[in-house]
């Protein structure tokens, strides 16, 4: 499926991986922090940036969570415009209290969304997300491998960016400023 852009416009330039027209990453039915279900539908004309993690991750999560608000602020104004979806790999240990509780100390407006353990494979295979439990030296102390990187969703629910760690909040923003002044 191709995007079509008009005669006299180029495709944007965006500084993460244009994804216009994947066919993963389509959506999912999930229990948020505050148990509403939550749908990708939900946040229709808001950008929406999906990043999977967990609540002890020690560096990768709280930095891309921490760019994200960062990257809201440099939005000004059409910060309110954006919404951020923390999805859970450690159904185990992430309550919905701990998640709630994490997520404040990020952005009030941010939502973490909470797979079952059951559901969470299905989940991570339609957004080709990687994760493993690593064992630590006691049983609840250990650790998850994942995939470290943020899906940006247009205000119509397309899937259109991946931006991967470490590529910072100004880099995010100017993307997110692209998708804003984009025409339906």
């Amino acid at each position: 499926m191709a995007a079509f852009y008009g005669c006299s416009e180029s495709k944007p330039a965006f500084s993460g991986i244009d994804l216009t027209g994947a066919d993963y990453a389509n959506g999912f039915t999930l229990p948020d922090h505050n148990g509403q279900t939550r749908q990708l539908t939900d946040f229709a004309g808001k950008l929406v940036v999906v990043f999977f993690g967990y609540t002890q991750c020690p560096d990768v999560c709280p930095t891309s969570l921490t760019e994200l608000a960062q990257a809201k602020k440099l939005l000004g104004p059409d910060g309110d415009k954006l919404q951020g979806l923390f999805v859970s790999v450690d159904p185990e240990r992430d309550t919905p209290e701990i998640m709630k509780a994490y997520m404040a100390s990020f952005d009030a407006g941010f939502l973490a969304l909470l797979p079952t353990p059951q559901a969470l494979p299905e989940l991570a295979k339609s957004y080709k997300v990687y994760y493993k439990k690593v064992e630590g030296s006691t049983p609840t102390s250990y650790t998850m491998d994942h995939s470290a990187g943020s899906y940006v969703y247009d205000t119509r629910g397309r899937l259109r960016v991946y931006h991967r760690y470490g590529s910072g909040a100004a880099a995010l923003a100017a993307d997110l400023k692209i998708l804003l002044a984009e025409k339906s």
